[in-house]
């Protein structure tokens, strides 16, 4: 199948939670001021671009995904005098910035919400979606829809003797999308801040903006009931196609969409190089490997269920949209932890690496995952601050579970686990700030750490350097299609590319022993080029073959 090249497919991305990354001013928060002195750092990575997770001003009830001014940097992290320098900075060496985009809801904060909830008459009171209660007292939440955060998606407020929506937390009341006056204010937004000089946007729960006329009962369900009715609502398209006439005012602006619960069909009518509403789009199912949809339904991981995940959308977009590869972000847990093996640290790190990296889609790298930091275990609930592992793990206790249990699911599954201080250093505080880090640090510092990662050649760090280099160099790694190999091993994960009369083939052992490498029958390693092992010293071929090293990985050329 013929594929058409882009300039946004050949791009990778670095992404930055701010608030964790590196704080410059020693108040223990992250800043813009800590990231401008690591942009060359993240430079070296040989990505492309920047993620930046929410900037703007917030009450970080879910930590800047709760806006309450979307046109200013909250002044924890600086100003915006302070992020056109970061914009300029990045520029400068080639990378293009992208912003959340976070407009499913506001902070109840939020100029607009304060003026909504005074009374019905409210200008902005129809900048919200509110209902008036049922039952003989008005007293019964409007519908049986419940939040993402688990709890009703219904707030009461007084003034206005009605209820407001809210999909997320309390303090995230939903926009009304329908309302064209909300949706002139969202392209205000775009236009301020591509104006501004960044280069597009990561559309937050971009497929829940629109909501079904009448908003019914949705069939009940222990969480997020309702989804149903918000979830690739009647308008969706058409208020992407309004944004998108915004975007087209601007030369290459890259939008990547975070859209749940979509299908391969749905997803091409989002993405499909023919009518694209956005670029590319997040696909969550890759991250199924161990769990029943999210890490917190945990299972176990099996990588024959994982393969066939990556085959079905490597299959399914190829040609036709175009797919985002990544392991991590600021909703996951850390990946070693989940798929790979905390006592080969670097071995697995570098095997996942290069699992995703060298498949079709643009490369995410979290902060930290090129690193290869872990999940963090602290001792009680208190520990945690982020609202939903608060709210997780009240519906466990809720629901009878132990104690014992609940924080077990937390250690494993909360999303405090990517939410540590990058560990930047062994000196205190693991070089992320010189005052006291608003969250913990994760204790394991002194032994994984970016200044230790650069002294070895052979450490994660440099390997997620080599992985993007030789996909910058190697067309086949950008355009080339995907033949899975071994579909049911539960050993081996091998498939190929092929562009242009150029073969790849990526050979990884996900398993801890020595193992004799499986190589598919056509192809002879010996004709092959071998761009990279995941280890320096690694085994040479005796014949066809080699005596894998465990969690080693392996990308040939032909």
């Amino acid at each position: 199948m013929e594929i058409k090249r882009a300039w946004y497919k050949e791009m990778s991305f670095y992404q930055i939670w701010p608030r964790s990354f590196k704080d410059s001013n020693g108040d223990g928060i992250g800043d813009l001021g800590g990231i401008l002195e690591k942009l060359d750092y993240i430079k070296s990575l040989n990505v492309d671009g920047i993620w930046f997770s929410p900037l703007y001003v917030s009450p970080n009830n879910d930590y800047g995904y709760d806006i309450a001014d979307y046109k200013n940097i909250n002044s924890e992290y600086g100003t915006l005098e302070d992020m056109k320098k970061v914009i300029n900075e990045a520029h400068k060496r080639g990378l293009k910035i992208i912003m959340d985009l976070v407009i499913n809801h506001t902070s109840n904060e939020h100029y607009w919400f304060k003026e909504a909830r005074k009374s019905v008459d409210n200008p902005y009171h129809n900048y919200y979606i509110w209902r008036k209660g049922r039952g003989k007292d008005g007293k019964k939440a409007p519908n049986n829809w419940k939040s993402n955060f688990p709890g009703s998606a219904w707030e009461y407020v007084p003034e206005c003797d009605e209820y407001y929506l809210h999909i997320f937390d309390v303090g995230q009341p939903d926009l009304n999308m329908d309302n064209p006056a909300v949706r002139e204010e969202i392209k205000g937004i775009i236009r301020f801040w591509l104006d501004l000089g960044i280069d597009g946007f990561r559309e937050d729960v971009i497929n829940y903006i629109s909501k079904v006329e009448g908003l019914p009962n949705g069939f009940p369900l222990p969480v997020m009931t309702g989804m149903e009715k918000y979830i690739n609502g009647p308008h969706l398209f058409e208020y992407l196609q309004e944004f998108n006439e915004v975007y087209n005012e601007y030369p290459e602006v890259m939008t990547v969409g975070e859209v749940l619960l979509v299908n391969e069909k749905k997803m091409l009518e989002f993405i499909g190089e023919d009518n694209q509403v956005l670029k590319t789009m997040f696909n969550f199912e890759q991250l199924e490997g161990d769990c029943i949809k999210a890490s917190w339904a945990h299972t176990h991981f099996m990588l024959p269920k994982l393969k066939k995940i990556y085959e079905k959308w490597q299959r399914a977009l190829y040609g036709k949209g175009w797919n985002t590869l990544f392991l991590e972000n600021h909703d996951q847990p850390r990946i070693i932890n989940r798929y790979g093996d905390v006592n080969y640290r670097t071995e697995s790190g570098k095997l996942l690496a290069t699992m995703y990296i060298m498949q079709s889609g643009n490369p995410y790298i979290y902060q930290g995952q090129e690193i290869g930091m872990l999940n963090l275990e602290l001792p009680n609930i208190e520990s945690y601050p982020d609202v939903n592992s608060q709210t997780f793990y009240k519906a466990f206790r809720k629901f009878g579970f132990s104690d014992k249990f609940a924080m077990k699911r937390v250690h494993y599954s909360a999303r405090d686990n990517a939410r540590t201080p990058v560990q930047w250093d062994s000196t205190k505080n693991a070089g992320f700030t010189t005052g006291e880090p608003w969250f913990t640090v994760n204790p394991n510092y002194q032994e994984i750490n970016v200044e230790k990662e650069e002294q070895n050649p052979d450490s994660i760090l440099n390997c997620y350097r080599k992985l993007l280099k030789i996909r910058k160099e190697n067309d086949v790694l950008i355009y080339g299609d995907f033949t899975l190999y071994y579909r049911n091993s539960k050993k081996w994960f091998v498939y190929s590319r092929e562009f242009e009369g150029k073969k790849a083939l990526i050979i990884c052992n996900f398993t801890n022993k020595e193992i004799k490498a499986k190589v598919p029958k056509e192809f002879d390693l010996s004709k092959g080029t071998l761009l990279m092992s995941t280890y320096i010293d690694h085994n040479e071929l005796s014949g066809n073959t080699y005596i894998a090293k465990p969690y080693e990985a392996r990308v040939y050329l032909f």
